[in-house]
């Protein structure tokens, strides 16, 4: 068999296969005997019908058979032979009709198939770094010890005046479009209203308060242009506002007898819950601090390792991507069917994002392999545990999850790509500098997005939301161990 591989680009190959004539006559011999023996053609005896006769009668057939034996094996056989690392199914054409002949002549073929590329490692010890640790001042402690206070804070009825600003109202909306009409009215129950609240519309301060549980009022409201709710953005709408109740939010005294509500054990006291936050803070910013080291590392050798990743595997780490994204906004209570949520511009994003994940993957497997880095049976062992604790699952259910995904292996090289990234951490230059603040330029996510532009959502009746900050949530579990 005549094998030739022919470069199309790092990641595309096209083989071109000749299967000798002498292989086909005698496949098209094997396959027609077998149709000899079995098949009934008017006039002989099952078994006993000519060779010739056969190949008239099942040409199709035959020729069907002959193929799908020889093609996959000879495809295979090239594969093997040549030490490519084929990404999927190769894309197989036959060039010419040789079987018709009955294997007088050879048959050409080839295959279009996409392999890893061959990566090769320039300089990857010594890159530079800087690191920034945040620093964990009094201010930003008192600041946790406030959002705590404000977590433990009750809401008690008001019974004695109006509503007033700093109140929360409880509120039955019915609204009628005034411009432009709409066929359908709103109905909203039991929508909590911080009168002067952050985000609320100064129109619903205004018309809420002084009123009393049960109190109704009718007003209207022109909402603003680029109200982030873009079902209500430059609408006018008729409301009438029935009062259920009227709260006022009551803070705890920062005491000991407050800390201790707080069901933490050893930390009974003011100053003990002051240490401990301290304590979290810290934490938190050196491992803030020694990932943002990595991701520069990480960054700084993609970025002096350039080359094509395979197609087939961006598509799925992207299908991938806007697949963890939809459960995200599922599991936030959002639709992801939403029209207003840019898939298209999303998908994008995430091609790109996934292109660069797996050129840095693909640098770190070389790299450990360039410094035989392994991954030992204990350190797996160990990994797995470590996810059935994470999870709260038994170690044989994480196993047999594993098991769809590529059994114990994936693991193996998980391990081994973090093995590789402490290896370049620990191998690099990296100079201390002191914090600063820096802007962050924030990127409207699909979840910001349908978060503000849900028209079913009943808080954005009366508010005008604003983008919370992800990730904090680590640091402002103070009384809480961090991992």
């Amino acid at each position: 068999m005549k094998t030739e591989i022919v470069d199309v680009s790092p990641t595309r190959k096209e083989i071109k296969v000749e299967i000798p004539a002498e292989d086909i006559s005698a496949e098209y011999d094997r396959v027609s005997d077998q149709y000899a023996q079995h098949a009934s053609v008017p006039g002989f005896r099952k078994g006993h019908a000519p060779r010739s006769v056969v190949r008239t009668r099942f040409k199709k057939e035959i020729r069907a058979d002959v193929l799908q034996k020889l093609v996959p094996e000879a495809i295979t056989q090239a594969i093997t032979e040549s030490g490519l690392q084929v990404i999927g199914d190769p894309d197989v054409h036959l060039d010419n009709e040789g079987l018709d002949t009955s294997g007088k002549e050879p048959v050409t073929l080839h295959a279009h198939v996409e392999v890893m590329p061959e990566i090769k490692l320039g300089e990857y010890k010594g890159l530079e770094a800087v690191r920034r640790v945040r620093p964990v001042t009094d201010e930003i402690i008192e600041h946790m010890i406030e959002d705590l206070r404000e977590a433990s804070a009750s809401l008690q009825p008001v019974e004695d005046r109006g509503a007033q600003t700093g109140d929360t109202v409880t509120v039955d909306f019915q609204g009628r479009y005034l411009n432009p009409p709409e066929d359908e009215d709103i109905n909203a129950e039991d929508v909590d209203v911080v009168l002067g609240g952050d985000g609320v519309l100064q129109e619903f301060t205004d018309n809420l308060s002084g009123l009393r549980p049960d109190e109704a009022k009718t007003f209207t409201i022109t909402y603003p242009e680029d109200f982030n709710a873009k079902g209500l953005a430059g609408k006018t709408i008729e409301y009438t506002a029935t009062v259920k109740a009227v709260s006022r939010k009551e803070l705890p005294e920062v005491d000991d007898e407050w800390v201790k509500s707080l069901g933490e054990g050893e930390i009974d006291g003011v100053e003990k819950l002051r240490a401990r936050v301290r304590e979290n803070l810290t934490d938190h910013a050196q491992h803030e601090s020694e990932r943002s080291v990595r991701d520069e590392l990480i960054g700084k050798l993609i970025e002096a390792h350039q080359f094509e990743v395979p197609p087939t595997l961006v598509e799925y780490q992207t299908n991938q991507l806007l697949q963890s994204t939809v459960r995200d906004m599922i599991q936030r209570g959002m639709d992801p069917r939403n029209p207003d949520i840019n898939w298209d511009a999303l998908r994008e994003l995430m091609r790109v994002r996934a292109e660069e994940d797996l050129r840095g993957s693909l640098l770190l497997e070389r790299i450990a392999d360039e410094e035989n880095l392994e991954a030992t049976d204990e350190e797996v062992e160990a990994e797995i545990n470590s996810i059935a604790e994470a999870s709260r699952q038994s170690v044989e259910q994480v196993r047999a999850a594993l098991t769809k995904q590529g059994g114990e292996r994936s693991i193996a090289d998980r391990l081994r790509n973090r093995k590789a990234l402490d290896f370049l951490f620990e191998n690099a230059k990296i100079r201390d500098e002191e914090w600063r603040e820096e802007e962050l330029e924030v990127e409207a996510t699909p979840e910001a997005n349908a978060e503000a532009t849900d028209t079913e959502s009943s808080a954005a009746i009366a508010t005008a939301s604003t983008a919370s900050a992800e990730g904090a949530g680590d640091a402002a579990q103070p009384v809480e161990e961090q991992g």
